[in-house]
């Protein structure tokens, strides 16, 4: 495991409950509704790449989908178990090892920020192999350029920016088809929204090795 990856999942372990007390209520239905519009049939088999405490897998099985977890934080992986009742599993985004053509959609929302920028295209094509012909992902990503830690009081965690022409090429790159992108929280100004999502469907064929061809 590189050590942005021990860092990062090092805090988030740190402040776990905090961080489900800080965030349960946060309302991403828009971009749940996202990826259930752009999926092949509903209801059906979702992942939730980095799961976190649970929030959304609560609400995609309340909505009567199939819901897998997956996330490197051991707190977290124990939390969304329990709350959820849902099966978790706990891998990092760099070493996933998920099964070929299984899921209608990905759910990505706020984790692929963790990802550096020369990796990005290796773990988006594991992704992409993992969906069914014509399945879905949803990616939330902050808005900006650059990646670096941030520090906090309880450690470090990696983030990467990204605007969407440099992301998109990425995403269609490994083989996705991108449906439709857009900017949160809705209500205002382009300028004052930090997180930009992409929803895009699996289509031909992974056709990029490892991403080199982009620069850093």
């Amino acid at each position: 495991m590189q050590q942005h990856e021990q860092l990062t999942i090092a805090e988030y372990q740190a402040t776990a409950e905090s961080f489900r007390e800080g965030t349960w209520d946060h309302n991403v239905s828009q971009n749940r509704d996202a990826l259930v519009a752009a999926m092949p049939r509903s209801p059906g088999k979702i992942l939730d790449l980095g799961c976190g405490p649970g929030r959304d897998l609560v609400a995609f099985k309340h909505q009567g989908h199939t819901v897998i977890g997956l996330d490197a934080t051991p707190a977290f992986v124990e939390m969304a178990q329990r709350i959820s009742g849902c099966e978790v599993w706990q891998q990092s985004f760099l070493n996933l090892k998920l099964p070929p053509e299984s899921f209608d959609g990905i759910f990505a929302n706020a984790s692929l920020i963790h990802v550096p920028r020369t990796e990005m295209v290796k773990v988006l094509r594991n992704l992409w192999r993992s969906l069914i012909p014509s399945g879905a992902i949803v990616m939330s990503m902050v808005r900006g350029e650059g990646e670096g830690y941030i520090s906090r009081p309880t450690g470090y965690r990696y983030i990467t920016r990204w605007e969407y022409g440099t992301l998109a090429l990425r995403v269609e790159q490994v083989g996705f088809e991108i449906l439709h992108h857009y900017y949160r929280p809705p209500g205002l100004p382009c300028a004052d929204q930090p997180w930009l999502v992409i929803v895009a469907r699996k289509r031909g064929r992974a056709n990029a090795s490892d991403g080199e061809s982009f620069a850093k």
